[in-house]
């Protein structure tokens, strides 16, 4: 069972979608922290800014705990997109400063692209370029959408902004991405499709 975190933070149509197109057939949309605790499979979507997807994502009972448990402890497969993978950061300082889930050493800063062109939010088609082998990510050109980046340790692969950033990250048997796989058409399915197929 493949859980979908509803925590009133994410596009979860949209990525429920993507997620039965990619071959997902039990798949739950959940605030249930009990069932998240018995996933197989997780994923976090987000939308919006850092400090209210974290206040939000804390706000359902259990459910940090549940994550903690399942995913820190026992090594179920996980996925972050966009804010969610964010979120598995130390730290955001969208709005002020505010805690992550900490599973990954590092922070969400705002960009700051080094040309005027380079506008923010970085916004619509660029190169995923991985910078660690990993079984999930590979070359192609995926849908972005974020004012803000992640900088810090484990970073799987980065795209180009006037400068690089991440597009990627994961240690252990967690992967996030701050690209949407669910609008990145062929190159997003093949990745959910390589995340179903896991094996870490």
């Amino acid at each position: 069972m493949l859980a979908l975190i509803d925590y009133g933070a994410g596009n979860l149509h949209s990525v429920e979608n993507a997620l039965r197109t990619a071959g997902c057939v039990d798949l739950v949309v959940t605030s249930d922290a009990d069932l998240v605790a018995k996933a197989e499979r997780i994923v976090l979507p987000g939308v919006g800014a850092y400090g209210a997807c974290a206040a939000a994502l804390r706000a359902v009972p259990g459910m940090v705990e549940a994550l903690n448990r399942r995913v820190r402890d026992e090594g179920t497969p996980f996925l972050g997109i966009c804010v969610g993978m964010q979120l598995m950061a130390d730290a955001g300082e969208e709005m002020g400063t505010h805690a992550g889930l900490g599973w990954v050493p590092g922070r969400v800063r705002r960009l700051e692209p080094g040309t005027v062109e380079a506008k923010v939010p970085h916004m619509g088609w660029n190169d995923v370029v991985p910078s660690t082998p990993h079984p999930l990510i590979e070359p192609g050109e995926a849908y972005f959408l974020h004012s803000f980046a992640f900088e810090g340790a484990d970073v799987l692969a980065t795209t180009e902004h006037a400068g690089a950033v991440t597009a990627a990250i994961g240690r252990d048997t967690m992967i996030g991405v701050q690209f949407h796989p669910e609008k990145s058409q062929r190159y997003g399915l093949a990745l959910l499709e390589r995340f179903l197929e896991w094996r870490p």
